[in-house]
């Protein structure tokens, strides 16, 4: 049986799932290049912003549970990318702040997404792409 026969494959659940592990295993590939896994990208994306976030905050916009978030950013200050800092305004909180070396990176991946979003945008379109994201941010 040819797997696109399958009944699982009329499960949007399913699509989802299987287009999230395409487009992973993709982006994977393309950010071992540079020693970055796919959290870290998504870590250094976030506090480029220049927010002070606390870990909390961070683990809920990076997609990761709070202890796995703790142990990527233990490694991540060992890389020297990003750095712990107190809360200036609750001292119970703690703030993870790229450094210097942590942004250079950053922009060094950058161009890797950019590219891994073009690649489903010119298979997509542009007003599919944007339906996409509208659909998928409602879902979210």
């Amino acid at each position: 049986m040819d797997s696109s026969d399958s009944p699982i494959n009329n499960f949007v659940s399913y699509a989802l799932a299987a287009a999230h592990r395409r487009i992973s295993n993709s982006l994977s590939a393309r950010l071992r290049k540079h020693g970055i896994q796919i959290e870290a990208w998504r870590l250094l994306e976030t506090l480029g912003s220049g927010r002070h976030l606390t870990m909390g905050e961070l683990a809920e916009i990076v997609l990761m549970n709070p202890p796995t978030l703790t142990k990527l950013v233990d490694r991540m200050v060992s890389d020297g990318l990003v750095h712990r800092q107190v809360s200036q305004s609750d001292h119970r909180k703690v703030n993870v702040l790229p450094t210097a070396l942590g942004r250079k990176r950053m922009m060094q991946i950058r161009r890797e997404i950019e590219d891994e979003d073009a690649a489903i945008l010119s298979q997509l379109g542009q007003d599919d792409s944007a339906e996409l994201i509208r659909i998928l941010r409602g879902i979210a």
